[in-house]
């Protein structure tokens, strides 16, 4: 298992983009705008590899707190999900965030996925809202 950077419009970021339209978008029959996927220049994607194969992947993104990122598109592949990828993935994005200064990491995440990210010490800092028409919380964790 490998983790790193994806650069935007690489190989492996189509690979990643794929992925989450799989396993994020197409379920809810969404899908993403070439506006959207022009953003994600200036994120930082993240990805876990097996040889060069994509097994799952993040996005981390500038907030307007000069001192937070929000985390987006978590995906693990499916089959794959439970076997430790995720938490790995997350360890990494951490890690990244806190080399580069910041001090939070901030989410709207699924409902389905709140306990995953409470065993990581996320924390449930609003009431459920609707996204893209499921529920969601946000989440937070201090990164000092």
């Amino acid at each position: 298992m490998g983790l790193k950077i994806i650069d935007h419009n690489s190989n492996d970021y189509k690979q990643m983009v794929a992925m989450r339209y799989t396993i994020l978008r197409k379920p809810l029959g969404l899908q993403f705008s070439e506006e959207e996927l022009a953003r994600e220049k200036e994120d930082i994607l993240i990805g876990c590899f097996d040889d060069d194969r994509l097994e799952g992947c993040c996005l981390l993104t500038k907030t307007a707190e000069d001192d937070t990122l929000r985390l987006r598109q978590m995906a693990v592949l499916n089959g794959l999900q439970g076997k430790g990828i995720g938490r790995v993935l997350m360890n990494f994005a951490e890690n990244i965030a806190r080399d580069k200064g910041y001090k939070k990491i901030t989410m709207h995440a699924r409902k389905n996925a709140m306990g995953f990210y409470e065993k990581l010490g996320y924390q449930v800092v609003s009431d459920e809202f609707k996204e893209i028409s499921i529920p969601h919380y946000i989440m937070e964790k201090s990164l000092v």
